[in-house]
């Protein structure tokens, strides 16, 4: 009877690090890390002596220093005097401004547009085709410039709107439409509860964003009510009490007033002045943007099966219902994806601001603050810095949203 016994191990060999391929990827990691650490060490290395023979060295003190530059667009209260800091985080400001309108404006086009390129109607198929079409192939500064200069050149200066004179306000009177913007009612907050009026606002914003948490808790508990017994309860006026009773006791208590744009002496003064910079670019981004996403929109519906289309109209579903019930909530684990890249293309793609005087980050820390100051390496630095923290944001909240529409498996 013999008796079996285990090989012996062999020992370990500088050889199996290339030619085994238990060793090999970490090897191969291994000198790809270093290579990566040895280079950005070069880089910064490089550049402290670059900057140290020009008499420069690496500081953020630039911020703190007087900007002496007005910036025409803003939302918080800025002066001549305030310092390169502040004028950064106005640009900042515009830069989400714009960004959060162009997403959401892009947003409902794409998708009307994407829908109606599937309709049956050859005027409205052919219609959307040329807006997409027209958009997708005709770089987008040039629409930001056409779009500037229609509202420039089109519309009556401020002085036509007095009596007798050939432009008029529109809408009751509470809308002037000029070659110097657009000029709408806006809300004053008489005694605000905090020392600015942007911090008013965001108590405001914080009311209204904490009312739609409880609305989704409402349509939670309808929608276990509706899955244990079938009946769906009636609860869009406790939606609609809640969306608009909080934040308008909030804005009561603040004495909010209504303000209407007025022609005094040779412009319009009071109301909201939404200039043409901030216009022409929320178009242009929205078209321009749009039309990506009514051709991913498209795809998206094209990639359901016509079998679910049949079912629901077997059912006795009207096309707009089967619509939004049936094709979109399942198009959408489709259409999200790409979704985020266009929303991203948009964040990025208005730093073409600067092209029709819109003073965004791009234009105040990247522009202006970086030629008074000769802080081109330090501005630049924590320009990129946020918009790759922009950038991250908006992909991580899409992100969120695109896991909950996925199917959900065993």
């Amino acid at each position: 009877m013999t008796t079996l016994t285990d090989p012996p191990k062999a020992g370990f060999r500088l050889s199996q690090l290339i030619y085994d391929t238990r060793y090999r990827s970490i090897t191969i990691q291994t000198i790809a890390m270093i290579l990566l650490l040895f280079g950005l060490y070069w880089l910064v290395n490089n550049t402290i002596q670059n900057l140290s023979a020009l008499g420069k060295d690496f500081d953020f003190g630039f911020l703190s220093q007087p900007a002496g530059y007005d910036i025409n667009q803003r939302l918080v209260e800025y002066s001549s005097q305030s310092t390169h800091g502040r004028a950064a985080i106005v640009g900042i400001l515009n830069t989400i401004l714009i960004a959060v309108l162009g997403c959401a404006l892009a947003t409902v086009l794409g998708v009307i547009a994407g829908v109606l390129r599937l309709s049956k109607n050859w005027v409205i198929n052919s219609l959307m085709a040329v807006y997409v079409e027209g958009f997708r192939n005709v770089p987008l500064l040039l629409w930001i410039i056409a779009i500037f200069a229609l509202m420039t050149e089109g519309t009556p200066a401020p002085r036509e709107f007095r009596v007798g004179g050939d432009a008029a306000m529109i809408l009751n009177e509470s809308v002037a439409v000029t070659n110097r913007g657009v000029y709408i009612p806006g809300i004053v907050l008489e005694n605000g509860w905090a020392a600015s009026s942007f911090m008013n606002w965001l108590i405001i914003a914080a009311v209204f964003v904490a009312s739609l948490f409880v609305i989704r808790t409402v349509r939670k508990r309808a929608d276990a009510v509706q899955e244990k017994t079938g009946d769906r309860p009636t609860t869009w006026y406790q939606q609609l009490a809640l969306l608009i009773i909080p934040t308008g006791i909030v804005m009561f208590l603040m004495g909010a007033t209504m303000q209407y744009p007025s022609l005094k002496g040779f412009n319009f003064a009071d109301g909201i002045h939404l200039r043409n910079s901030l216009i022409a670019l929320w178009l242009a981004l929205s078209l321009y943007t749009g039309a990506f996403i009514a051709e991913i929109v498209r795809a998206g519906i094209l990639a359901i099966s016509k079998g679910q289309t049949e079912a629901a109209s077997a059912l006795g579903l009207r096309p707009t219902r089967t619509m939004n019930l049936v094709i979109l909530p399942q198009a959408m684990r489709v259409i999200v994806p790409p979704l985020i890249s266009q929303f991203l293309n948009l964040t990025k793609n208005s730093s073409l601001a600067i092209a029709v005087g819109y003073m965004d980050v791009r234009s105040t820390l990247g522009g202006i603050t970086i030629n008074q100051t000769g802080r081109e390496l330090e501005g630049m630095l924590l320009m990129a810095a946020f918009y790759l923290v922009l950038s991250l944001a908006i992909s991580g909240v899409m992100n969120v949203y695109n896991n909950r529409t996925q199917l959900k498996e065993r």
